[in-house]
């Protein structure tokens, strides 16, 4: 059983963040000492590394509560799994697409303004109304 400060130096989450997982239910509550500090297994710190790279994939905190529903009730299957992945990646494939089109509106209006030192900005004028 190891510390708070322990768990968050080997999973790579921040004290705040571990104590977030624990209020939203997606981290069981750990044991405590006599004293009323926190004390961890292996199994917290397993299932914090789980949803911190969850995390940095993108999933939504409901994606990572279902995913680890599935684990929990022993009820995982690939196809499942699979289902809420493909979700996601659809879901990113269209941020992509919105930041793609972004990108070439934003590189259209830098390409519009010479960057001069005159009070007429073609960037401002193509922003207004």
């Amino acid at each position: 059983m190891i510390t708070i400060g322990k768990v968050a130096r080997l999973t790579g989450c921040n004290i705040e963040t571990i104590r977030f997982y624990e209020k939203e239910g997606l981290l069981p509550a750990p044991g405590r000492t006599e004293g009323g500090h926190r004390l961890y297994s292996p199994e917290h710190t397993d299932r914090l590394i789980f949803i911190r790279r969850c995390r940095e994939l993108g999933f939504s905190m409901a994606d990572i509560r279902q995913l680890l529903s599935l684990v929990d009730g022993e009820e995982v299957t690939c196809e499942r799994v699979k289902s809420i992945v493909d979700a996601h990646l659809a879901e990113t494939r269209s941020k992509i697409a919105d930041l793609q089109k972004m990108e070439n509106t934003l590189n259209e209006l830098s390409d519009s303004c010479e960057g001069g030192d005159v009070p007429e900005c073609p960037i401002i004028e193509a922003l207004q109304p």
